[in-house]
Protein backbone atom coordinates (compact mmCIF):
# COMPACT_ATOMS: atom_id res chain seq x y z
CA UNK A 1 0.00 0.00 0.00
CA UNK A 2 1.33 3.54 -1.24
CA UNK A 3 2.40 5.90 1.73
CA UNK A 4 3.11 9.55 1.55
CA UNK A 5 5.10 11.47 3.33
CA UNK A 6 3.80 15.70 3.07
CA UNK A 7 5.65 19.26 4.73
CA UNK A 8 2.28 21.50 5.14
CA UNK A 9 2.90 24.63 5.94
CA UNK A 10 0.69 28.05 6.07
CA UNK A 11 0.27 31.45 3.88
CA UNK A 12 3.12 33.37 5.70
CA UNK A 13 5.47 29.97 5.53
CA UNK A 14 6.10 30.56 9.22
CA UNK A 15 5.23 26.41 10.46
CA UNK A 16 6.29 23.59 8.51
CA UNK A 17 4.38 20.18 9.26
CA UNK A 18 5.16 16.88 8.59
CA UNK A 19 2.95 13.74 8.46
CA UNK A 20 2.05 10.76 7.41
CA UNK A 21 -0.75 9.10 5.46
CA UNK A 22 -2.12 7.15 2.82
CA UNK A 23 -4.45 9.03 0.96
CA UNK A 24 -2.99 12.91 0.42
CA UNK A 25 -6.06 14.23 -1.40
CA UNK A 26 -8.36 13.37 1.98
CA UNK A 27 -5.99 14.34 4.57
CA UNK A 28 -5.80 17.62 2.74
CA UNK A 29 -9.29 17.95 2.61
CA UNK A 30 -9.61 17.09 6.41
CA UNK A 31 -6.98 20.20 6.56
CA UNK A 32 -9.27 22.11 4.91
CA UNK A 33 -12.05 21.21 6.94
CA UNK A 34 -10.29 21.46 10.46
CA UNK A 35 -8.29 24.86 9.66
CA UNK A 36 -7.65 25.40 13.32
CA UNK A 37 -7.45 21.96 14.87
CA UNK A 38 -3.13 22.10 15.13
CA UNK A 39 -3.13 25.93 15.40
CA UNK A 40 -4.87 29.11 15.82
CA UNK A 41 -6.75 31.15 13.03
CA UNK A 42 -3.33 33.04 12.01
CA UNK A 43 -1.67 29.61 11.08
CA UNK A 44 -4.11 27.70 9.53
CA UNK A 45 -1.78 24.80 7.69
CA UNK A 46 -3.42 24.85 4.23
CA UNK A 47 -0.76 24.99 1.45
CA UNK A 48 0.82 21.35 0.24
CA UNK A 49 4.54 22.30 -0.51
CA UNK A 50 6.20 18.72 -0.07
CA UNK A 51 5.82 15.29 -0.87
CA UNK A 52 7.01 11.79 -1.05
CA UNK A 53 5.40 8.72 -2.46
CA UNK A 54 6.54 5.79 -0.80
CA UNK A 55 5.79 2.14 -1.63
CA UNK A 56 5.61 0.45 1.72
CA UNK A 57 4.69 1.44 5.25
CA UNK A 58 8.00 0.37 6.76
CA UNK A 59 10.21 1.93 4.65
CA UNK A 60 7.32 5.19 5.34
CA UNK A 61 7.31 5.32 8.82
CA UNK A 62 11.10 5.20 8.45
CA UNK A 63 11.59 8.32 6.64
CA UNK A 64 8.72 9.82 8.59
CA UNK A 65 10.43 9.85 11.62
CA UNK A 66 13.73 10.78 10.10
CA UNK A 67 12.24 13.60 8.43
CA UNK A 68 10.66 14.65 11.46
CA UNK A 69 13.57 14.88 13.28
CA UNK A 70 14.78 17.37 10.34
CA UNK A 71 15.26 21.42 11.79
CA UNK A 72 13.57 23.51 9.48
CA UNK A 73 17.20 24.57 7.76
CA UNK A 74 16.64 21.07 7.04
CA UNK A 75 13.22 21.29 5.21
CA UNK A 76 13.71 23.94 3.75
CA UNK A 77 16.57 21.91 2.00
CA UNK A 78 14.65 19.45 0.90
CA UNK A 79 11.73 21.46 -0.39
CA UNK A 80 13.96 24.28 -2.72
CA UNK A 81 15.33 22.30 -5.65
CA UNK A 82 12.04 20.68 -5.83
CA UNK A 83 9.34 23.58 -5.31
CA UNK A 84 11.75 26.67 -5.20
CA UNK A 85 8.49 29.03 -5.01
CA UNK A 86 6.66 27.16 -2.34
CA UNK A 87 3.08 27.12 -4.41
CA UNK A 88 0.28 24.80 -3.49
CA UNK A 89 0.81 21.08 -5.03
CA UNK A 90 -2.77 20.53 -4.16
CA UNK A 91 -3.87 22.46 -7.45
CA UNK A 92 -1.80 20.02 -9.04
CA UNK A 93 -3.06 17.00 -7.39
CA UNK A 94 -6.78 17.74 -7.82
CA UNK A 95 -6.35 18.41 -11.67
CA UNK A 96 -4.38 14.78 -12.10
CA UNK A 97 -6.95 12.84 -9.74
CA UNK A 98 -10.09 14.69 -11.85
CA UNK A 99 -7.97 12.83 -14.73
CA UNK A 100 -7.90 9.70 -13.46
CA UNK A 101 -11.51 9.75 -12.33
CA UNK A 102 -12.80 11.23 -15.91
CA UNK A 103 -10.13 9.97 -18.65
CA UNK A 104 -12.77 10.69 -21.25
CA UNK A 105 -13.84 14.53 -20.89
CA UNK A 106 -14.73 15.24 -24.50
CA UNK A 107 -16.95 12.79 -26.57
CA UNK A 108 -15.68 12.01 -30.27
CA UNK A 109 -16.82 14.60 -31.96
CA UNK A 110 -17.76 11.99 -35.07
CA UNK A 111 -20.10 10.44 -32.96
CA UNK A 112 -22.41 13.85 -32.91
CA UNK A 113 -22.07 15.04 -36.38
CA UNK A 114 -25.26 14.98 -38.17
CA UNK A 115 -26.19 14.92 -41.79
CA UNK A 116 -27.33 18.47 -42.44
CA UNK A 117 -29.39 18.70 -45.76
CA UNK A 118 -30.65 21.77 -47.90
Amino acid sequence: MKRFIYIITDRNRNNLHVGLCSDLLKTLEFYRQMPTLFFDNSKQLNRLVYFEEINTEEQAMERFKMVSTYTRPQKEKMIRPVNPDWVDLTIGLNFENGLRVRPQLRPSINSQRKAVTF
